[in-house]
This record gives structure tokens, sequence and C-alpha cells, in this order.
């Protein structure tokens, strides 16, 4: 069975991962696995350390509190574990998702994502992290390290869930949003819905032909397109035709040979996540 891995860490971005991952595994019939990442603990001073400066007895004492202090905070980490994944089954059930894992594990979520993400079809990360409440203006760390490692599709939820009726695809004819193209095409995800392909740079017999191909090849797999050659910087016409033209999904490639590799992984990161208010699929 076809599996979704869904990145979990209990911030408010939680829920809105769990009821995405809902959605998607209703659309293409796939079991939801959960994973929470509790981060390696902060390395201890060292005796030897301490017992230059404070004596080796304090030092002593000191240690044995730290050992005892990091045991503490090691059970908590691992019962906020628990009621983080428990609290993500109990949405997921009542979104009527049937087939549920929980995976637990201490580590970097990147690291952690790359030896799971083989059996995944999809992988969902919301677009900030646990303390993203402190910072409306921070993007998770991780997202942009896990856009970078993972080569299955990256799934990036915003703060709530809304449903999705229409979708644009970001098409340069590069070769991450062909993929995004040939995925879109091959996949029942999106099937049904209302379709816009839209491609952004010069005006030019090339550039026209990209995007008529482009629009061809979705119809060809049953879509009905809307198709648009957008003028300017691509993050910014990207974002005005989605904002107006009432987008629900964006689909873009993570890397491609000309601007529109930027949007994701590059200069304008900050400001396509930030200023993006609905979710983004990302294809390598």
């Amino acid at each position: 069975m076809k599996k979704i891995l869904a990145c979990i860490d209990g911030s408010g971005f939680s829920d809105s991962v769990c009821a995405h991952a809902a959605w998607l595994s209703g659309r293409i019939n796939a079991a939801v696995e959960l994973l929470n990442v509790l981060p390696y603990s902060p390395e201890r001073a060292s005796l030897s350390d301490l017992s230059g400066t404070i004596g080796i007895d304090a030092s002593s004492e000191l240690l044995e509190q730290l050992t005892q202090a990091d045991e503490v905070r090691a059970q908590l980490e691992q019962r906020k574990g628990r009621l983080i994944l428990k609290h993500a089954e109990q949405r997921l059930r009542a979104e009527g998702v049937l087939e549920i894992t929980s995976i637990k594990r201490r580590g970097t979520l990147t690291e952690t994502i790359s030896e799971l993400e083989n059996d995944a079809e999809i992988i969902v990360i919301g677009k900030r992290g646990e303390f993203a409440e402190f910072d409306a203006m921070h993007i998770g760390s991780n997202l942009e390290r896990v856009a970078r490692a993972v080569s299955k599709p990256l799934f990036v939820t915003p703060a709530s869930f809304h449903p999705i009726q229409k979708f644009l695809i970001a098409f340069d004819g590069g070769a991450s949003s062909t993929r995004a193209l040939e995925y879109v095409i091959s996949n029942p995800l999106l099937q049904g819905m209302e379709c816009h392909v839209v491609t952004v740079g010069r005006d030019s017999d090339e550039t026209r032909k990209t995007l008529g191909s482009a629009a061809a090849k979705l119809e060809r797999g049953g879509y009905a397109v809307r198709s648009s050659f957008e003028a300017g910087y691509p993050d910014e016409a990207i974002q005005s035709y989605a904002a107006s033209n009432n987008i629900d999904l964006l689909v873009i490639g993570a890397y491609g040979h000309s601007r529109i590799r930027d949007l994701i992984i590059g200069s304008t990161t900050t400001s396509i996540i930030m200023s993006c208010r609905i979710p983004l699929l990302l294809f390598r």
C-alpha cells in the first residue's frame, strides 16, 4: 500500500500536517506514517573540563546533578513525543484515515527522512516548526534542509487546511518542473481538479512553445487546462497569478534551469514561503 510520511513536532503546524496528510491519503488511497524526531541531547561538560575550574569534589557533585537533570529531560521528551503522536493519530482517525503507523526517533529530521523516504509516496512537512508562533516571519530551518535532501515529492503545508480544488503548475521546461508535470499526469492525486499552468520569462517563440507543450501534455492526461505566460520576476508573477485566480495548491520544481529554480532553494526562499498562503508541492 502507498504510504504518506507526515512529519510532526507538536507545533501549531502539526494539525495542518495531519489534515493535509488525511486529504492526500484519501486522494491516492495511502496509509499515513507519522514521524516525530527528538533532537540529540546536548553534550555535557566532562569531569575533566569542570575539575580545573571549580575543583574535583564540586565538579563530581555538579556532574551528577547534570546527569539526573538530563535523565529527567529525556523522559519528558519521550513522553511529549508519545503525546504528540497520540494526538496526531486521533486527528487522522477523525478524518477517516484507517491505516496509521507512528515512528519516534532521536536524531536530525533530514537524516531520518532520508532513511525513510524510499517507502513514501509523498513527504508532508509544516512550513514552520515548533517555535514558529514566536516569530511569524521565520521559516522553519528544517524545511530548506529537507527540500535540498529528499528525492520524493515534498508537500509543504500552511498553518491551516482549506479545501483544494484548483492547482497551479509553475513550468519552465527544466528537469524538476518536468518531473512535477509528469507526476501530475500519471498520479491520481489531482485528477478532476481545475488545472492552471504558468511559464514566467521573456516572451519568445521558445517560451511559448514550452508552455504549449506542457498544456498539451496535461490535456492528453485528462485535464481541462488554463495556460498563461507571465512576465516579470518568477516569485512575484507566480504568487500574483495564484492570488488572482484563487489557486489552492502550487506545484513547482525545487530546482530548474532558469530563475524559477530560486523560488524555493535560493535567494527568494524566504520571500516565496513567507508570502505563500497555500500548500506547496515541491519536486527536485
